[in-house]
């Protein structure tokens, strides 16, 4: 049986509320890979909101395309959407993309309090927002294989 997930299954994992893993390459050695929140709606975009003096940020200005992945880590029957594509860097919109992506980690209370948090500092204004279009995709649902021996 095709592990490989359909464009419906690839693009509903991927709207599902998780964190996703950024790859930018990085002269002279290893691709920078961390950790990100991110928004994503089916047939769009896959957005993310980092800080402007980060690492990924610096070495963002550097390339044109980048990496990303989810994944539902549960062995044995674990599943994974991977994405490449390029991408385009604009500043962050607080009403919309911040607030959004609080409510998306949060939920809507522990959402509305961190977006006030973050709404009454100063450090969002000077933050990105990433919007990589997505080109290639690589997905696995070992589920699919049907139960796991016992």
């Amino acid at each position: 049986m095709d592990t490989k997930m359909t464009v419906e299954e690839r693009e509903a994992f991927l709207a599902e509320t998780r964190v996703g893993i950024i790859s930018i390459s990085e002269d002279g050695r290893g691709p920078l890979t961390v950790p990100v929140w991110y928004h994503y709606q089916p047939g769009g975009e896959v957005c993310v909101w980092t800080g402007a003096k980060t690492r990924k940020a610096q070495l963002l200005r550097k390339t044109k395309r980048i990496s990303f992945c989810v994944q539902d880590p549960n062995p044995p029957m674990y599943k994974y959407v991977s994405i490449e594509g390029p991408f385009i860097i604009e500043p962050v919109d607080l009403e919309r993309d911040i607030h959004p992506m609080a409510l998306r980690y949060f939920g809507a209370e522990g959402g509305e309090a961190y977006f006030k948090d973050v709404s009454q500092g100063e450090n969002w204004k000077t933050d990105l927002w990433l919007r990589i279009k997505p080109e290639r995709w690589l997905t696995v649902d070992y589920s699919k294989l049907g139960p796991p021996p016992k």
